[in-house]
């Protein structure tokens, strides 16, 4: 048996003369370099510089008694103002949490309306007077900012069942 009559044909499928081949070192590359640069972000959140509050600094206000109950931290990291606001002292990572129960009684006009706000701009806003709603969440403050959370009419919620707070986690 001779292979005489078999054509000398190439092993690989090359493309027309003078293409280039696209090659997978260049995606190698790119893969390792998003990695490195993906492992570089991870160690510089880990090693950021939040450094967790070494005291407890944390306030709540009761709508029913409308004060505020802080802790005696010395100095401390919020300041209580006129009409519930709360003006921030030490720039920090703040958790808020609250809650706000709707009066099923209120037959106003105004619709109900809940607004967690720093210095003047909305943070969370709550609409429907359905169900008891949670509010907050953790946000950067810095020093000289204004909290507040306000009503579009106070006899729209419950005041023994409404309440908010603020407690430091980082300093920053």
């Amino acid at each position: 048996m001779s292979l005489n009559h078999m054509e000398n044909m190439p092993l690989n499928h090359s493309g027309p003369r003078g293409a280039r081949r696209s090659s997978w070192k260049p995606w190698i590359i790119c893969i390792a370099i998003v990695l490195i640069l993906l492992v570089c972000f991870i160690i510089i959140f880990i090693f950021y510089p939040f450094q967790t509050a070494n005291k407890p600094c944390l306030a709540k206000f009761e709508l029913l008694t409308s004060k505020w109950q802080m802790t005696s931290r010395k100095p401390p990291c919020v300041n209580s103002l006129p009409e519930g606001k709360l003006k921030i002292l030490q720039d920090g990572l703040y958790l808020i949490y609250g809650q706000v129960a709707p009066s099923t009684a209120y037959k106003g006009v105004a619709p109900f309306a809940v607004q967690l706000r720093k210095n003047e701009a909305m943070l969370q806003t709550l609409t429907s007077n359905s169900t008891i709603y949670d509010v907050g969440g953790t946000y950067e403050f810095h020093a000289g900012d204004i909290i507040d959370l306000i009503f579009n009419d106070e006899h729209q919620v419950l005041k023994n069942n409404t309440y908010w707070g603020i407690v430091l986690l980082a300093n920053l």
